[in-house]
């Protein structure tokens, strides 16, 4: 049983992230020798639209890059690298704890600002005179 069988198992439909996981794992197991391309092209179809296909398209060749780094930068075996890569351990971020400023955050000119919202339905301010034309 290949790598990628042993993992995944069968579907009957897919959405972009899915296919997009299962694209990348494809790119994996055929850079360590497994090679599935009926799957593959099986993903591909199944993708309604050109951007999510290219979406697949760009995950699977970042799988058989990120393989081949893997691979070259370690004396690992297929099965480690595909461990590494694929069954590694999912991190999600909590959306209130992504880092804002400093070294590891966005930069400060991406803060929110009130800049854009609107003013209040009731409010008559733009309607009158600047503060400089009172006497």
């Amino acid at each position: 049983m290949s790598l990628y069988h042993a993992e995944y198992d069968e579907w009957d439909a897919l959405d972009k992230d899915e296919a997009t996981e299962r694209a990348y794992a494809i790119g994996v197991a055929e850079r360590l020798g497994e090679y599935n391309r009926e799957e593959l092209e099986a993903i591909y179809d199944e993708m309604a639209t050109n951007y999510n296909r290219s979406m697949v398209e760009l995950a699977y060749r970042e799988g058989r890059q990120e393989a081949r780094a893997a691979a070259e930068s370690t004396d690992a075996d297929g099965d480690a690298v595909w461990a590494d890569l694929v069954e590694g351990e999912t991190i999600l971020v909590d959306p209130d704890d992504r880092p804002t400023g400093g070294r590891d955050g966005l930069p400060s000119a991406l803060d929110p600002t009130e800049l854009l919202d609107r003013q209040d339905v009731d409010s008559t301010e733009a309607l009158d005179l600047p503060d400089f034309l009172d006497r």
